[in-house]
């Protein structure tokens, strides 16, 4: 394994550089690293962190740790009990409750048995993920415009939301794109208040987490054979640089557009380990699941430029339109994040999310990532999420 000396003091001694490497400088032992809380009771530095990045109070945020658990836990059964008239869910944060959309009055009952508050809508689930998909064909037929920024099935507002760069409502590509999608099925148009999407990958920047031809990315998470990561940081066959430059692996596959995920195979005396960083801001996060975090749950991200930052899921299954192409099944966050954080890991608690692919704003001013989430990477290449 290789690891680096001096990493900064309180690093959990589970980090081994195989899985995610640490920056900076310095040559003294780390400090001993404070006790890992059990499974049950969060860090005192991640409840910090959510009341800097969320406005919660101590207490709020400990509570709503406690009530997202549930909601994760609830989602699968509830989702069974409304069937074919599932219309999606969402966590809310004000009730503390999963919401799960149903179409039919019937399954209400079922679906509060299973945990969870029913709201009956109009649209299922199916009809909307079907209006997605006749949405990104003809994207796929014919290029989105640059002023559309993505397009998500948004189960709170019960139809697609297609959204728009900010002021690029009266350009008569972006009208002609909104006229096409508006015929696919139910559609909300929302303009956003940041600028287009783009991925964050890095020039080369000594001492960050690993190196592929002359961009810098972040490691998302440890899977038994290497670690998974951003698609557009490399393509099959590169060669992967860990932070002191020595030979770290290859990218076995990658795929970006269309998807934006990567599985990278490390050797060379590397190894991994079930860890996320979490750069002194909170205790390195031990990942012990997948389980699918909803929208309106808080979540976190650590990339290796901007390191630990906080926020809420947003969306799901979104199509972000990049200047490179789509990318489908995102899921939006309002996270903020840096070129060089591509890659790297979000979480919910312990349970891994995705890896983020890019957004818009920078960590100053605010803005929104998107990220790959963990779970279709996995399947995708058949990979086993390594866990404690």
């Amino acid at each position: 394994m290789r690891r680096r000396i001096g990493v900064r003091a309180g690093l959990s001694a589970l980090l081994a550089l195989g899985a995610l490497t640490a920056t900076g400088s310095g040559l003294a032992s780390a400090s001993p690293a404070p006790a890992e809380p059990s499974a049950g009771a969060p860090a005192q530095e991640l409840v910090d962190a959510m009341e800097r990045d969320l406005g919660l109070t101590e207490g709020q945020a400990r509570k709503r740790l406690r009530q997202e658990a549930a909601a994760m836990e609830a989602a699968p059964g509830a989702e069974r009990a409304a069937g074919a008239a599932f219309a999606g869910s969402w966590f809310d944060a004000r009730t503390g409750e999963l919401v799960v959309g149903v179409t039919a009055p019937g399954r209400a009952d079922a679906v509060r048995e299973a945990g969870a508050r029913a709201r009956v809508v109009e649209h299922s689930a199916r009809e909307l993920d079907a209006a997605k998909d006749r949405i990104d064909a003809r994207a796929e037929r014919e290029a989105a415009p640059e002023g559309v920024s993505g397009w998500y099935v948004d189960p709170r507002a019960n139809s697609v939301v297609v959204e728009l760069v900010e002021g690029a409502g009266d350009d008569t590509a972006v009208r002609g794109f909104l006229a096409a999608a508006r015929k696919a099925g139910p559609v909300e148009v929302r303009e956003s208040t940041g600028g287009a999407p783009r991925t964050f990958a890095a020039g080369v920047v000594g001492g960050d987490p690993y190196y592929t031809g002359n961009a810098r990315c972040s490691i998302g998470f440890s899977v038994h054979g290497g670690f998974v990561t951003a698609g557009h940081c490399g393509s099959a066959g590169a060669s992967v640089r860990g932070w002191d430059g020595s030979q770290m692996g290859t990218f076995e596959g990658s795929s970006f557009p269309g998807n934006d995920y990567a599985f990278v195979r490390t050797g060379h005396g590397w190894w991994t380990v079930p860890v996320v960083l979490g750069w002194g801001t909170v205790p390195d996060v031990l990942v012990r699941g997948s389980a699918e975090a909803p929208v309106g749950a808080s979540i976190c991200r650590s990339g290796s430029t901007t390191r630990w930052h906080c926020g809420r899921v947003l969306a799901k299954n979104e199509t972000v339109n990049y200047s490179q192409g789509a990318v489908h099944q995102m899921t939006k966050t309002s996270v903020c994040a840096e070129p060089g954080d591509s890659g790297g890991s979000f979480v919910s608690g312990d349970q891994a999310q995705g890896v983020t692919s890019g957004g818009w704003g920078n960590c100053s001013g605010g803005g929104e990532t998107w990220f790959q989430p963990v779970n279709e990477i996995l399947s995708v290449y058949g990979l086993t999420l390594h866990t404690a």
